[in-house]
């Protein structure tokens, strides 16, 4: 599956952005489906996991309650929808596909689990 993500820019805190993570080649809606963040000088970091077939939803603490993910099969497109932005929000954004099997949550945060990954999308957040 090829992923793309989209929606990235400069805003000021407090504002919201929509990530998009359009999928192509495969339908995505057997996948779990994660979203990740790269901030400068730092490991990417998970951020959030929607599964499949209402399996749930999982977030980093520090986005709970700003953050959103969900997903849209009919468009093969999962979105991260963000708001009261911080500046220490400030990262590229990968989106990341588990298209083996379903993510294991006690291991939620290790990048290891997602086989296909998207390119990422900047999102800068002024003070």
């Amino acid at each position: 599956v090829q992923l793309q993500a989209s929606g990235g820019g400069l805003v000021q805190a407090g504002d919201s952005l929509r990530l998009s993570c359009a999928a192509s080649g495969r339908t995505i809606s057997n996948y779990d489906m994660g979203w990740f963040r790269q901030a400068p000088g730092r490991e990417r970091a998970f951020v959030a996991v929607i599964r499949r077939s209402g399996g749930g939803a999982f977030y980093e603490d520090s986005v709970k309650g700003r953050f959103a993910i969900f997903r849209d099969n009919a468009k093969n497109t999962v979105y991260l929808q963000m708001n009261n932005l911080k500046p220490e929000d400030t990262a590229v954004y990968y989106c990341a596909a588990k298209t083996g099997g379903r993510i294991i949550v006690s291991a939620i945060r290790d990048n290891r689990q997602y086989d296909s990954w998207g390119q990422g999308t900047l999102v800068t957040v002024s003070s």
